[in-house]
C-alpha cells in the first residue's frame, strides 16, 4: 500500500462527472492562523496543490443526473481536516440537504488535522450531524474511501454511506501503522486495514477502481433515486394474483406458461436444486435486471451473501439472497452474513425501498466458531427485522431452503417459489439421521416432511409457484424470465398497498402459517 492516493481531487472528479458539469461551492478560506509554523505549511500547501483547503466541494453531472462531491486533497496536509476545513464539509452537506441532491464523499485522510488539536477533532461531531440529516431525509449519501482514509474522518462520516466503497488496496482504519507501533510496540500486520479485508467482512460494500466508479455510482443512484412504480395490474391484497397457488392447491396461470406438477415429487426437486448449472441469485439478477449494482466480495470471491441494489420490472429494489454452493464447494451463511442481511433492511427503509429477500442455501454454518459467533441469535435478529419492516418485503424461495438460514430471510408481504424449491428444518439426509438414526431414508423424509412448494402454499407460506420446464437449470433464460416478470408484478402490487394496510396483512399472514385449516 502506497502512502496516498494516486488521484488528486481534482483528477478524479474528472473522472466522474460529465464533462464541463463541476461547478465548486467554496469559498476562500482563512490563510491566517496564528501560529507562523502552521502558517507557513498551510502556504505550502497551497503552492503546491494550488488549493486553498484539503477539500473541494460542489456539484455536477455524473450521467446527467445532479450530485453534490465533497472530495478530499490528500497532497493538501495529508488530507488532514482543521476546523475550517470541516466547516467547508459541513456547509456543502447542508445545501446538499437544502438542495434534494444526492450526495458523494471522496475521503482521503490522516484524520485530524494535529495542528489544530481538540477543536479540528470535534468537528466530525459537526459533519457527521449534517450527514446524519441528509440521511434522515431520505437523500442517498455515498462514500468512496481511498488511500488512505484513517482516524477521525474513518470512523464519522467516512463510514456512514449508505453504500460505501473503497479504492482498490487502500488503507483503512482508525489508528495509523505508526501510531500503533509506537503505542503497542509491535507492527500492525498488512492486511488488517487492506480495503480488500474490510469488504470480505461486509465493512466496505465494494471494492471499485477509478476508473470504474462512475458507473457503479451512476447505477447505483439510478436504483435509489427512482420512484415505485405501481402496476394498474398487479393484484391487491383480496384479489386472485396471476400465477398464484392457492392453499388447496389450484393454481392462476400466466398467459403460456406452463403449469407446475400439482406435486413436485420432493425428492426429485431436491436433487434439482442441488445441480451446479441450476440459475442461482447472481444469474438471476444478471439475466433480469433492468439496472444492478451487485455488492460481491472483491476480486469476484463471491461467498453465501449477495447484496445488490436492481430495478426489477421497473422496481427499484434492494436485494438480498443467498447463494449456494454444491456438494463439493458448500458456502454456509455465517453471523456475518445474517447481520448484513439486517444492514440491508434498514437500509431499504430508510431509503423507503421494497426489499427483495432471495432464499437458495444448504443452512446456516455448524461449527464452534458459528455458535460463538452467535449464529442462531442472528437469525432471531433477522426474523424481528423483516417482521417490523415498514418497507415492503419480496421473498424468493428459488431453490434450496435449509433450516433457520433460509427461514432468516421469509418473513415476508408476499412469497414466490420455483416450482422444485423447497423449505425444510434440516437437509432430508439430517431428519434421516435424527428419526431413523442413519441417512438412508432422505427421500423417504423429504417426500412425506411436505417441504415442496406446492406443499409450502397449502400452509400459507408460498403465494405463488412459478412453474419449471423442463427444468430451470435446462432452460435458464426462460425460467428466469418468468420468474422475473413474477417478481415485477409482485413488487407493483406492494408498491400500490398503503402501509398501514400492507403491515396489518403481514401481521396476519404470519399468524395463520403453517395451518393448512387457516382461510
Amino acid at each position: 500500500m502506497g502512502t496516498g492516493t494516486s488521484l488528486t481531487a481534482h483528477q478524479l472528479i474528472g473522472l466522474l462527472v460529465d464533462p464541463g458539469s463541476f461547478r465548486t461551492w467554496d469559498e476562500p478560506a482563512d490563510p491566517h492562523p496564528a501560529d507562523p509554523g502552521y502558517r507557513a505549511s498551510l502556504a505550502r500547501a497551497r503552492e503546491r496543490t494550488g488549493l486553498d483547503e484539503a477539500v473541494l466541494t460542489g456539484t455536477g453531472l455524473i450521467g446527467g443526473r445532479s450530485v453534490a462531491v465533497v472530495a478530499s486533497e490528500f497532497g493538501f496536509l495529508g488530507g488532514s481536516i482543521g476546523v475550517g476545513t470541516a466547516e467547508r464539509i459541513t456547509r456543502a452537506v447542508e445545501r446538499a440537504t437544502a438542495e434534494r441532491l444526492p450526495l458523494l464523499a471522496l475521503p482521503v485522510s490522516g484524520g485530524t488535522r494535529m495542528q489544530e488539536g481538540s477543536a479540528a477533532f470535534l468537528c466530525m461531531l459537526r459533519i457527521t450531524a449534517a450527514v446524519q440529516a441528509h440521511r434522515a431525509a431520505g437523500l442517498p449519501y455515498l462514500t468512496y474511501l481511498r488511500n488512505p482514509t484513517m482516524g477521525g474522518v474513518f470512523a464519522s462520516w467516512g463510514t456512514l454511506g449508505q453504500l460505501v466503497f473503497a479504492e482498490p488496496g487502500a488503507r483503512l482504519g482508525f489508528l495509523g501503522p505508526r501510531v500503533y507501533e509506537e503505542l503497542r510496540g509491535v507492527e500492525l500486520p498488512a492486511d488488517v486495514q487492506r480495503a480488500e479485508t474490510l469488504a470480505e467482512r461486509g465493512l466496505v460494500d465494494a471494492v471499485v477502481p477509478p476508473a470504474e466508479l462512475r458507473e457503479v455510482v451512476r447505477r447505483s443512484l439510478a436504483v435509489l433515486t427512482a420512484g415505485p412504480s405501481p402496476s394498474s395490474t398487479a393484484p391487491l391484497y383480496g384479489e386472485e394474483p396471476v400465477g398464484a397457488v392457492h392453499p388447496k392447491g389450484a393454481a392462476v396461470h400466466r398467459e403460456n406458461a406452463p403449469e407446475p406438477q400439482a406435486t413436485a415429487d420432493a425428492w426429485d426437486s431436491v436433487r434439482r436444486t442441488r445441480r451446479p448449472d441450476r440459475p442461482g441469485t447472481r444469474e438471476l439478477l444478471r439475466r433480469t435486471a433492468a439496472e444492478l449494482v451487485l455488492l460481491d466480495a472483491p476480486g469476484g470471491r463471491a461467498g453465501a451473501l449477495v447484496r445488490a441494489l436492481a430495478i426489477l420490472g421497473g422496481q427499484p429494489v434492494l436485494v438480498v439472497g443467498q447463494e449456494r454452493g454444491t456438494p463439493d464447494h458448500e458456502r454456509p451463511f455465517t453471523a456475518a452474513d445474517l447481520r448484513a442481511v439486517r444492514r440491508t433492511a434498514r437500509l431499504a427503509e430508510q431509503l423507503g425501498l421494497p426489499l427483495l429477500t432471495v432464499v437458495d442455501t444448504a443452512g446456516a454454518e455448524l461449527s464452534a466458531q458459528a455458535e460463538l459467533d452467535g449464529v442462531a441469535v442472528e437469525i432471531a435478529h433477522c426474523l424481528t427485522t423483516l417482521l417490523a419492516l415498514r418497507t415492503p418485503v419480496l421473498a424468493v424461495l428459488l431453490g434450496q431452503g435449509s433450516g433457520g438460514g433460509a427461514l432468516a430471510l421469509l418473513p415476508a408481504d408476499r412469497v414466490i417459489a420455483a416450482e422444485h424449491a423447497w423449505l425444510a428444518p434440516l437437509p432430508p439426509e439430517g431428519a434421516s439421521a435424527i428419526v431413523h438414526r442413519d441417512g438412508g431414508h432422505a427421500a423417504e423424509l423429504a417426500r412425506s416432511q411436505g417441504i415442496g412448494a406446492t406443499d409450502l402454499a397449502r400452509v400459507g407460506l408460498v403465494d405463488e409457484v412459478v412453474p419449471e420446464r423442463p427444468d430451470a437449470a435446462e432452460e435458464p433464460d426462460t425460467f428466469c424470465e418468468r420468474l422475473g416478470v413474477s417478481v415485477g408484478a409482485a413488487l407493483g402490487a406492494l408498491a400500490a398497498v398503503p402501509e398501514a394496510e400492507r403491515f396489518a396483512a403481514r401481521a396476519d399472514r404470519h399468524r395463520r402459517l403453517g395451518d393448512p385449516r387457516s382461510p
